[in-house]
């Protein structure tokens, strides 16, 4: 897959200081996305340890499964020029929003995917940002709209797609999940850092 180079609807760079905290990144989203971002938005330290992490050689293709916004890629490209970043989001209004961002912050180490993750080849990246995009099945306080189909055998099937990509991986994949409940992760994946509240893990599958 080559990353596109194209301007979308933005043609004018932003300047670079919308990467330093989350209240300036979010600036480049309208207002009602701008809402939505404590609760469904990478925020941008997590994003920068994450994509360290994960950007562990020059040329590494990471995948975020269910990128939104497209912030971690964002925030991953920004500080690894040297990793190539894609996110893959269903909803079509975040993937445009997304491609925007993208466009207007000039980062094309980064591209996103409109579409299902379970259709994509997963041979293509190396490694994996999981900030628990299928919870929103068994949340019915918290969702991001109702324009996707949600149930709790979507939760499952997901759950159990995504640990067959995984454990089919091979050794020396690295894996980052924020918020989410390890029903994702193969026991071969060893954990080798995580967060004093434990909510962010690293993981390298041995």
């Amino acid at each position: 897959m080559e990353l596109s180079t194209g301007f979308g609807l933005s043609e004018r760079l932003v300047k670079p200081n919308c990467f330093l905290n989350d209240g300036a990144f979010d600036w480049l989203y309208p207002e009602r996305i701008q809402r939505l971002s404590r609760r469904h938005w990478t925020p941008v330290g997590v994003a920068k340890a994450s994509a360290r992490f994960l950007a562990n050689e020059p040329g590494k293709r990471i995948l975020d499964i269910g990128s939104g916004i497209g912030k971690f890629c964002l925030v991953g490209g920004h500080y690894n020029p040297d990793a190539l970043f894609f996110g893959v989001e269903q909803r079509e209004e975040l993937y445009n929003l997304a491609i925007d961002a993208r466009n207007m912050t000039g980062k094309f180490n980064v591209d996103f995917i409109h579409g299902n993750f379970t259709h994509l080849d997963m041979d293509d990246y190396d490694n994996f940002y999981f900030y628990n995009a299928f919870f929103e099945n068994l949340d019915h306080q918290d969702r991001i709209d109702h324009k996707i189909e949600y149930s709790q055998s979507l939760y499952v099937y997901y759950c159990k797609y995504l640990f067959k990509v995984l454990d089919a991986k091979p050794s020396g994949t690295r894996l980052v999940t924020f918020h989410s409940m390890g029903d994702e992760v193969p026991p071969a994946y060893h954990l080798v850092d995580c967060s004093i509240d434990t909510l962010l893990k690293m993981y390298i599958k041995k």
